[in-house]
């Protein structure tokens, strides 16, 4: 069967794998899933964690590292629950978390072992310990409770589930253990079930069970029902039962049956059993599934068999329910996520196609609404409602999958049947009916309330309404109208009546819902009409109704303006205005009408609120011209102005000064451009200036800016007024920069008065043009000079200003000004007043009033630029008198002196406080000697030397620079540009420095020279000092110096200077001769010091004389020194020389050198009498390593066993390797057998061709790398025997064993790979990579061995490789029989198919072809047969029956001409009823004139086409093929065509049939009339006519018979009949006589009984007046207590007869 019409679909949801779950982690013990919402995952390596699975998000799960035994997900929410073993105890402990809230629920130490746990609610956990059973709530703080104790049955057993039924009443524990002896491997289940309600337990046999409620019929309550699969052996005898029973049984109500059925398990599953149950309350369906991977699908209330496949070819050990889709999810072993579920539109046809199990496939359609099965549920329904089953027929219409019957033909069915009296009516049945199954549809529920309303019962209506049972439409809704508003509005609401809805809204008056619930339907009623019904009545309600539509998404439905018009109508100006203002206050440009309007309104009614509207200026988009006109006519001044837009307009509006508000008209002047507010403002200047003055000042500081300060200076110097001017720069002098604008404030402050202003801005401004300013100022002769003093301070105008307050005779002002202004501009007060001739005793005295105050500098520059500076005498000495320390006092001061020539050289020396470099200036015209004693005091070297080089004095000079031991003053002097420097030098050398008795003046003039650079002018010095007997002739430093300034500069008198000196640095001067390549000074100088090391160097590095270097050697013998020759030598290559030397040196440092260069030139045996010394004093294994090196590379193995067996360092492995590497085979191999490195000494061994020691070597390391080393090199040798002892330690590794192959194969050594490889088998440790690649080299050189090989070790070879290599070498037989035992029976049977002269086997094939996948391959095989072995055709087919389509089989056998060849096969497949298959049978009885098999064909099976049959057999020439054609007719419902073809071939009794089957009076009567009419022409007849009225007796009227029979006189033929009709009849009379009677009884009794009710009520009436009466039934059981009854009056007089109390019989008399 194709998966695609499978009633069960499987679908891979992910595989556990593939989000990294180790395969070794998916089992029983690390996998679980409670519900369709979880996987949880427990991993112990690489570390401890929980993976848990989301099977919404499969792909992103979540990992946490936790260690526990077991992790259970709860099956609805993300909580964990964690059970771990507490170390060294039997206890378990249990914690249950929430994920989310990453935090602890609960936790538990359980006192004994939890063995099997489980979420048998989302709120509890079911606990299983070795003994008992407990549960634990995670709600609240509760411990588990124990529920009951295992039974005996599941001691040593393995719990594999614990489940629980909906109510927690039953539970059922279920274990496995080994089966019995004689059949191990069959399982054994055990079950414990328990009740809570009476704490018993029953022991069963089961692998599995589950719970189920189901409703059974006639009962309201659920059943809880229990089932359960086992699988048992017993006395050889395997039985597989799956049954159904209930548990707790409900008294008195109708209970469910047990079921039972058989599970079939196929011959290759006998051990397999089943491992979980799911049933699925969605379908009803039992879902049994088996370890194997086979699933059973069952139906839960009958336990048919629906369905058998295998979903999987690996073991499943997990299941769980899938409640939403009515399916489950599957784990296996491989990690598959499997889901099933139903296919719901197959299901159906599969139960009644193949199944042919109509009733399963009807209920089941009912049960869960699936489609396939309308032909019967319609069909089902036709009978029980032609039988009037009329109340089970509307439980099927109700219960009609998908609704198929609940039509309204359903409803007219129901209605056209006749109500009996005293019965409920039919359609009130089917309406009941549909009630308690669920919601009726819009028909259903009009036709039901329609009844109900007729009945004026509306608070049915309300339940059905409110439990919703009934579908809502407007035609509902219209009929509930006629008795209920409110209910109606329900139900329109419900039904989406929009209309309707909004009508009933509009009648209730509530509007605002209208806007509501038109925007939630999107329904547009007549707003406008609504919104005139609410003017009407309330005036504010429709202004919010209008807002509320203006509200509305997608605009106003209503135009503003024809509201607006609305309410002005209605003189509503207000409420117009406050309409308006809402919807506008977006201010589009397309509301500027409405606005215009608005504002209209109100400046003619309520000028206040339109000025309002304006203030907030919420509008720009009205008609501002129009409204400007009307704002002047209400007197709203500032607002016309705001909306004028021409400038007369304007001019005539804002001379109304007095009614605008000037701050408001100085903001309009802020809108108005340039020229015209300059224009507005000369207009109100015009007017009133005084008056107005003040608002122009002010609207020209305000916008001074976009007025230009020009324009507003020149508006007012047009007017004159300088008080405006004064006011409005004042305001914006603070922020202008403009020279010109602070000069016009001066001017106008000057002015108008504000003398005090002028002050300050004079003082603080620093815009001002000074020069114009002071002009103004000396021209306006203020009284108060102080402005003009201000100007003349800031910006240097003084002699201006002394001048003008010398000449104006305003001393008083000057004096103020030196003394408390600016005593610092005094000298230029001075300087004026001495220009202007000022009597000199005003000056003093000016100048004594300040004194110190004033500053010197400038004042004797001032008088000295005079030539007066003898005038300041008194000034000077009175500040020195005073302790003065100024150096411009003491400057002028000694310019004094030295121009009297007072003993200058006095003042100079001695004076502490003068500028050296000012005074020394001073002096240099008059006397240079003075100078240069006031530079030397001062230090002023630049200005001594200029003056010594020009006045020749270069003794003074070379004295001052030898004294002042400066070296940027030396440097200066000695740079060659100095053209004086000879002279300087000659002074130096000749005098200074012989005058000299200071070391450090020496020092300095000898680093000068140095650093100038002049080493022979340094020569000539240092000779003088250091060889001719001077204080300083012993100097170390000078001699050091003098040596060295040789070596620099005068190299051939180095050598002298030498051998002359003695104290100087040796070392330090040898190395810098070295350094200037004087090597054999340096040579001298280090041997003179004994410096043997540096002096060898000199020989060997410099020098480069090693023959000097070894004599120099020997004659010190020192070790270091013998060390540098050697070193040398090595450098130079000669190596034994070098090793000589460093033996004389005794030195072992370099050995990594010596032996470097000793292996570079092969001279081995220098090289081990240099390792002997160097070991003596070193444990280094490279030492020790290089020896035994050394040791083998001239051959002395003897010293290498010796060495190595004494105590050494040397790293045996590493000088091994070396060895090895070199080619010294027999050294390394003493090496590696004495380190016992058994793979390398193999290696070594194999190199010297000993095969056997490398085996015996590789034996003892016990490698694969030794292995296939030595294996190799024995294959190449052909030591085959070596090698297959290699080889067999090798192919045990399956990583190696590959290679190996290649290795022999490639070498062609193909029969000793074979022989190794069957060695290899009888391993112990022999894998599937050997049976496999056996198998391989079978198939490729030995293909006689391949099958024996492949059927005695099936189950170890890896089958796929196999089945390439016999792909690629043509091995069909061998190739099928891998693919069915890998099964893939697919690829086997395709095989057999394509090579079927090797691989065919008919009975081989019969097995591999019901297996196949493919569906395709049925027919490929049909084909294959048809073509290569007809004659088995049959048989393949049989077996193929359940499987193929039975239909395509027969095309194909028709196509090839040959059908009767599968006879068999189609009269085996005929029970199924196909309709090719009829067919086709039927041709073949036609033609084998068949009529037995024809007749039973068509009995049995009418899918064929019956008409096409029987017009092809109704002219055939044998009269049962032809009765058969009548027959086929009859089946059809052809009756004329039937009986006309009987009475053709005179079969009357066929004929008299088919008319009684038809129920066709006219038949049967025309029948009747064909008999009497052939009497005259043949006899018999009459007894025809007598039959056929006995045959059709039901159809032919009596009327009818009586006078056919008396105008042909065949009464007597017909007698019998009447006699008949007459019996009849008078048995239906009786009939109705005894219902008439017993109908006119109940009458009587009814009206008895009513007679009874209504006496009793007026017993009641008269015993009880002022109580109300008692309903009827209330009496109970006899009134009359102790009493009696109580005595009822005879009502005879009223015409009735008497009745008894309480409605009793008369009691009879005894």
């Amino acid at each position: 069967m194709a998966a695609a019409n499978a009633p069960i679909v499987m679908q891979e949801v992910l595989t556990l794998p593939s989000i990294g779950i180790n395969p070794q982690f998916i089992t029983f013990t690390h996998v679980t899933m409670e519900s369709d919402k979880y996987i949880c995952v427990r991993e112990t390596s690489p570390q401890n964690s929980v993976v848990i699975v989301d099977m919404n998000m499969p792909m992103q799960p979540l990992r946490r590292p936790i260690t526990a035994d077991s992790a259970l997900m709860n099956p609805n929410s993300r909580i964990l629950a964690l059970k771990a073993q507490i170390p060294g105890t039997t206890q378990d402990h249990l914690q249950v978390f929430n994920i989310e809230a990453k935090t602890k629920i609960k936790s538990h130490q359980m006192p004994e072992q939890v063995v099997f746990w489980k979420w048998i609610t989302p709120k509890m956990l079911g606990l299983a310990t070795q003994t008992s059973v407990y549960h634990w709530s995670i709600e609240g703080g509760s411990e588990p409770v124990k529920m009951f104790d295992r039974a005996a049955n599941l001691a040593n057993n393995q719990i594999i589930n614990y489940k629980c039924d909906p109510s927690e009443k039953w539970l059922v524990l279920i274990g496995i253990a080994p089966g019995a002896p004689e059949r191990p491997q069959l399982v054994k289940g055990n079950m414990q079930l328990f009740s809570v309600d009476q704490q018993r337990s029953q022991a069963l046999e089961a692998h599995t069970a589950s719970f189920a409620s189901f409703k059974v019929v006639g009962n309201e309550n659920p059943s809880i029902l229990i089932s359960f699969a086992s699988k048992t052996s017993n006395a050889g005898q395997i039985t597989s039962k799956l049954h159904v029973i209930e548990l707790g049984a409900q008294p008195g109500k109708p209970g469910f049956t047990k079921k039972q059925a058989d599970l079939f398990f196929p011959p290759d599953f006998a051990d397999d059993f089943p491992v979980a149950m799911q049933i699925s309350q969605k379908y009803s369906l039992i879902y049994v599934i088996t370890k194997l991977g086979l699933l059973f699908v069952y139906d839960l209330e009958t336990a048919s068999a629906v369905y058998r496949n295998r979903i999987s070819p690996d073991p499943i050990f997990l299941t769980a329910e899938a409640s939403s889709i009515g399916g489950f999810y599957a784990i296996n072993r491989r990690g598959q996520v499997l889901r099933a579920t139903v296919n719901e539109e197959t299901i159906i046809p599969f139960i009644s196609g193949q199944l042919n199990n109509l009733e399963l496939a009807v209920n089941l359609a009912k049960r869960g609404n699936l489609p396939g099965a309308e032909n019967l549920v319609v069909q089902r329904f036709q009978e029980l409602f032609s039988q009037t089953k009329y109340k089970e027929a509307a439980e099927l219409a109700a219960e009609s999958p998908q609704g198929i019957l609940r039509t309204p033909e359903t409803v007219a069915k129901f209605q056209s049947v006749p109500v009996q009296p005293g019965q409920t009516p039919p359609l009130l049945q089917y309406f009941g009916t549909l009630l308690t199954r669920g919601k009726l549809n819009a028909f259903e529920s009009l036709e039901l309330s329609r009844l109900v309303v007729n009945q004026n019962k509306k608070n049915l209506l309300e339940n059905w309404l409110a439990e919703d049972k009934l579908e809502c439409s407007e035609e509902l809704g219209d009929l509930v109208k006629t008795v209920d508003n409110d209910l109606a509005l329900k139900i329109y609401i419900k039904a989406r009546a929009t209309p309707k809805v909004v009508a009933a809204f509009a009648e209730r008056r509530e509007f605002d819902k209208i806007l509501i619930y038109s925007k939630q339907v999107g329904y547009t009623p007549d707003y406008l009409f609504l919104l005139q019904t609410i003017l009407r009545a309330d005036a504010q309600g429709a202004v919010n109704f209008a807002l509320m539509m203006s509200q509305m998404e997608g605009g106003c439905p209503v135009d503003y303006n024809t509201i607006t018009d609305l309410f002005l109508q209605r003189n509503l100006i207000r409420e117009a205005t406050a309409f308006l203002l809402d919807v506008l206050k977006s201010n589009l440009p397309e509301h500027g009408f409405l606005q215009t309007k608005v504002l209209e309104i109100n400046l003619v009614t309520y000028p206040n609120v339109a000025d309002a509207i304006l203030a907030n200026g919420m509008f720009s988009h009205y008609d501002r011209p129009r409204i400007a006109q009307l704002c002047e006519k209400a007197g709203l001044y500032i607002r016309a102005l705001q909306h004028y837009s021409e400038l007369p307009d304007i001019k005539r509006v804002i001379v109304n000064t007095h009614a605008i508000e000037p701050q408001a008209l100085v903001e309009f002047f802020g809108t108005l451009s340039k020229e015209w507010a300059l224009e507005c403002m000369k207009d109100l200047l015009l007017v009133n200036l005084r008056g107005n003055l003040q608002i122009i000042v002010q609207t020209a500081k305000e916008y001074s800016e976009q007025l230009g300060v020009d324009s507003c200076i020149k508006l007012f110097e047009q007017f004159k007024s300088y008080e405006g001017l004064y006011f409005f720069l004042g305001s914006y002098l603070s922020s202008s920069e403009d020279p010109d604008i602070h000069f016009k404030y001066i001017e106008a402050a000057a002015k108008t008065g504000q003398l005090k202003e002028v002050e300050r801005v004079t003082r603080e401004s620093n815009f001002y043009d000074p020069e114009k300013t002071k002009n103004f100022l000396m021209e306006a002769k203020l009284p108060d000079a102080r402005p003009l003093i201000n100007v003349c301070d800031r910006f240097g105008f003084v002699p201006d200003l002394t001048h003008y307050l010398y000449t104006n005779n305003m001393l008083r002002y000057i004096e103020g000004y030196v003394q408390k202004v600016n005593p610092g501009n005094a000298p230029l007060v001075v300087g004026q007043l001495l220009d202007d001739e000022c009597p000199e005793d005003f000056i003093k005295g000016l100048i004594l009033s300040v004194r110190s105050l004033l500053p010197v500098e400038p004042l004797v520059a001032e008088c000295e630029k005079r030539n007066r500076l003898r005038l300041l005498t008194q000034f000077l000495e009175h500040l020195v008198s005073e302790g003065s320390q100024d150096v411009h006092v003491h400057n002028a001061l000694g310019k004094i002196i030295i121009d009297s020539n007072n003993n200058p050289e006095h003042f100079l020396t001695t004076n502490p406080y003068y500028d050296s470099r000012v005074v020394g200036k001073y002096c240099e015209k008059r006397d240079p000697t003075l100078a240069v004693v006031a530079y030397r005091r001062g230090q002023c070297d630049d200005e001594l030397i200029n003056v010594t080089n020009k006045n020749s004095l270069f003794k003074l000079q070379a004295r001052y620079v030898v004294e002042r031991m400066d070296a940027d003053l030396w440097e200066k002097v000695l740079q060659p540009e100095n053209e004086y420097r000879r002279q300087l030098i000659d002074q130096v050398v000749s005098t200074a420095l012989p005058e000299s008795k200071s070391p450090e003046q020496v020092s300095s003039a000898v680093k000068a020279f140095m650093t100038a650079d002049l080493p022979h002018e340094l020569i000539e010095l240092l000779e003088k000092i250091v060889l001719q007997n001077s204080a300083f002739s012993g100097n170390f430093n000078l001699q050091n110096l003098l040596i060295l300034t040789a070596i620099k500069a005068d190299p051939p008198r180095v050598m002298d200077y030498i051998n002359r000196l003695d104290n100087f640095d040796g070392p330090a001067v040898g190395e810098v001769a070295v350094e200037a390549q004087l090597y054999e000074e340096g040579f001298a100088i280090f041997k003179k010091f004994n410096l043997n090391v540096q002096a060898v160097n000199v020989l060997l590095d410099n020098i480069q004389s090693i023959e000097r270097a070894v004599e120099f050697a020997f004659r010190v013998e020192e070790d270091v020194v013998w060390s540098q020759v050697a070193k040398a030598q090595l450098r130079e290559g000669l190596v034994s020389d070098a090793i000589e030397s460093f033996i004389r040196a005794d030195d072992e440092t370099q050995f990594h050198d010596v032996i470097r260069a000793a292996e570079g030139t092969n001279v081995y045996h220098d090289l081990v009498k240099y390792l002997l010394m160097v070991r003596q004093k070193l444990k280094e294994p490279k030492v020790d390593g290089e020896l035994i090196f050394a040791y083998a590379k001239i051959d002395r193995l003897g010293d290498i066993e010796e060495f190595i067996l004494m105590p050494n360092v040397a790293n045996l492995q590493n000088v091994g390797d070396r060895l090895f590497d070199d080619t010294l085979y027999e050294a390394a191999k003493i090496i590696f057998a004495f380190i016992s490195n058994w793979a390398k000494l193999a290696s070594t061994l194999v190199k010297l061709k000993q095969f056997q020691g490398a085996v015996d070597a590789a034996r003892k390391a016990n490698s694969s790398k030794t292995w296939k080393e030595v294996c190799f090199a024995c294959v190449d040798a052909e030591e085959f025997r070596l090698a297959q002892i290699c080889g067999l330690n090798i192919i045990i590794q399956v990583d190696d064993l590959e290679e190996v192959s290649e290795y022999y194969q490639n070498r062609g050594c193909f029969n000793e790979l074979i022989s190794l490889m069957e060695s290899g088998l009888g391993l112990e440790r022999a894998h599937m990579g050997i049976f496999t690649e056996l198998g391989v080299l079978y198939a490729r050189y030995r293909p006689e061995k391949l099958m024996e090989h492949i059927k005695l070790f099936s189950t170890r070879l890896n089958i796929p490789k196999l089945i390439r290599a016999c792909d690629e070498q043509h091995h069909w037989k061998e190739l099928t029989y891998l693919y069915i035992q890998y099964d893939e029976f697919d690829n086997a049977a395709t095989t057999i198919m394509n090579h079927s002269p090797d691989a065919w086997d008919h009975m081989q094939f019969k097995d591999v072809i019901v297996k196949v996948a493919n569906v395709e391959l049925y027919y490929k095989a049909v084909h294959f047969y048809l073509q290569e072995h007809p004659d088995l055709i049959n048989d393949v087919l049989h077996v193929l029956a359940l499987r193929v389509d039975h239909t395509r089989v027969v095309d194909i056998m028709r196509k090839a001409g040959h059908l009767h060849l599968v006879k068999p096969y189609m009269v085996a497949v005929q029970s199924n009823n196909v309709s090719a298959v009829n067919e086709a049978l039927n041709e073949i009885y036609v033609e084998e004139e068949d009529y037995d098999r024809l007749r039973e064909s068509v009995d049995l099976h009418d899918n064929f086409d019956q008409i096409g049959l029987a017009q092809r057999i109704e002219k055939h020439e044998l009269l049962e093929m032809r009765r058969i054609a009548a027959y086929i007719y009859k089946k059809a419902g052809r009756w004329k065509q039937s009986i006309a073809l009987s009475k053709k071939d005179k079969l009357y009794k066929d004929a008299m049939e088919t008319c009684s089957q038809s129920g066709d009076r006219e038949l049967s009567e025309d029948l009747l009339v064909y008999f009497i009419e052939q009497v005259k022409y043949i006899s018999g007849k009459k007894e025809c006519f007598a039959s056929c009225l006995f045959i059709c007796y039901d159809l032919i009227r009596p009327d009818v018979a009586l006078e056919l029979a008396w105008m042909n006189n065949m009464i007597d033929f017909a007698f019998p009949y009447l006699l008949q009709f007459i019996r009849e009849y008078a048995s239906k009379v009786d009939e109705l006589v005894k219902d008439k009677i017993e109908s006119q009884n109940d009458v009587k009794a009814k009206e008895k009984e009513e007679k009874d009710l209504v006496a009793q009520q007026n017993m009641y009436a008269q015993l009880l007046p002022l109580a109300l009466p008692a309903p009827p039934g209330m009496g109970g059981p006899s009134m009359g207590g102790a009493y009696g009854p109580l005595p009822v009056p005879p009502m005879g007089g009223m015409g009735m007869p008497p009745m008894p109390p309480f409605g009793m019989p008369p009691m009879g008399s005894y």
